[in-house]
């Protein structure tokens, strides 16, 4: 059977679109009969939820907001469209119908779900309302991609470059096993000319990618004028990730792309071009930072670090207002793809990785529940200047649901539900793709 991978996994394959998650169709094995619709895992003692009826489906990215301003609905990708979920029932209602769609993101302010549908001119962007599916077009994009809207959606943020270069060239003698679950096949040889890791050779196609130079813009569309205003220009460095905050309308993170410990990845800027600041400058080499995202309150930008690389593993944090940073530790098997943190702002997530990762964990294929804790000081004496220091934390975690059946070339993007109660994820650990919810407290 047909399986679309745009829908198993949003993923750049082109370098004209990074941080545009596109992909073609591809024939899979047949999906195998899944188990029961509901179960509590044995190991961990916490209830999973498929939400998703066909395989195909499939969670937004993991800073992309796919909920409700009242915390009632979600939204995913499914085979013949975009779907409604109810979070109280999990019941899944297609609200647009079109293969071709692409789900981009939800708004803030209102009850609406964004998309796009692409053509051999660029794409056109539309609104549709969650509840009655009413769709309208809003916006059309000549050129680039959108991947963001900011918090009382005024303005779309998009990002162009003028070629595309794919970040693995084809082959059409890839192992099948590269193309189960959608993602690309990336494969490169070492300086000794044996064949590298999955994810050794993605960093090998990702550094072509930046040493390409290609031109890049990154842009704001209007959406009540139509009116594009290009907010980074003519940069040939590689632009990626691009994020509206929360809740400052006016405030943009993105990051320069490529091999982590060659770059200075999180920058944050104006929509007027201005502010351009780094976040997190490097201090050691082999250090690596990056799959920053915003706190649900827009105050933090927390994010993967690593010193150095492979090693030492910490989720950063940096407060926008005041500057100050707070790092807190974890333990090998418990660095995850990505991180993530819950509304009320008690808890982190985190999505295990598997053995290849960067990690090298031996037993990392879980999700977590993170508890941060700060370090204090000792007996309360205080370091002079201390207050402009690091402050140190460590994380307590939790398992939350046991993945060693699933293949980590699916990122399973942890989202908590606005009301703290669970956790969605994508998996493909029953043999399709799939989307998935964990309840945070262990069942009875």
């Amino acid at each position: 059977m047909k399986v679309k991978a745009a829908l198993a996994s949003f993923l750049f394959l082109v370098s004209g679109a990074p941080g545009a998650y596109v992909a073609a169709a591809q024939d899979v094995a047949p999906v195998p009969a899944l188990g029961p619709k509901t179960w509590v895992d044995p190991l961990t003692h916490h209830r999973v939820v498929r939400i998703s009826q066909e395989a195909g489906s499939a969670s937004l990215y993991f800073h992309q907001n796919s909920y409700t301003p009242q915390g009632d609905k979600m939204v995913i990708s499914v085979p013949d469209g975009i779907a409604s979920v109810e979070l109280k029932t999990w019941k899944v209602t297609t609200i647009v119908k079109g293969a071709d769609l692409q789900l981009l993101f939800t708004g803030r302010k209102t009850r609406t779900v964004y998309y796009a549908r692409r053509s051999a001119t660029g794409s056109t962007i539309f609104a549709a309302d969650i509840d009655s599916g009413k769709s309208r077009q809003i916006a059309k994009v000549d050129r680039g991609f959108i991947g963001s809207i900011n918090a009382d959606e005024t303005l779309l943020l998009g990002q162009w470059a003028a070629s595309d270069k794919p970040l693995q060239p084809g082959n059409p003698d890839a192992p099948k096993d590269r193309q189960q679950f959608g993602q690309a096949n990336y494969q490169a040889n070492g300086p000794d000319g044996k064949p590298l890791t999955f994810a050794e050779a993605k960093e090998v196609r990702m550094n072509d990618r930046l040493e390409s130079g290609i031109p890049m813009e990154i842009f704001t569309i209007d959406i009540k004028t139509g009116a594009r205003k290009v907010v980074i220009a003519s940069s040939k460095d590689w632009l990626n990730h691009i994020q509206f905050s929360p809740t400052d309308p006016n405030l943009i993170m993105y990051c320069h792309e490529g091999p982590w410990h060659k770059i200075d990845r999180i920058w944050t800027i104006r929509t007027d071009g201005t502010g351009n600041q780094l976040i997190h400058k490097r201090i050691m080499n082999m250090e690596i930072a990056g799959h920053e995202f915003f706190s649900p309150d827009g105050k933090w930008i927390w994010y993967d670090l690593q010193t150095p690389r492979g090693q030492d593993f910490w989720v950063g944090g940096y407060e926008l207002a005041t500057g100050k940073r707070k790092w807190f530790h974890l333990e090998r098997n418990e660095w995850s793809v990505h991180f993530n943190r819950s509304p009320d702002l008690t808890h982190f997530s985190g999505d295990g990785g598997d053995n290849e990762m960067v990690a090298h964990a031996p037993d990392g294929k879980y999700l977590y529940l993170f508890t941060p804790n700060d370090i204090p000081d000792v007996a309360g004496i205080h370091a002079s200047g201390s207050e402009n220091l690091i402050s140190p934390g460590y994380f307590t975690s939790e398992k939350l649901v046991d993945m060693r059946k699933h293949d980590y070339r699916l990122e399973p993007n942890m989202t908590f539900t606005p009301d703290n109660k669970w956790i969605v994820f994508r998996s493909n650990m029953e043999g399709s793709n799939q989307v998935y919810a964990v309840e945070i407290a262990k069942a009875e």
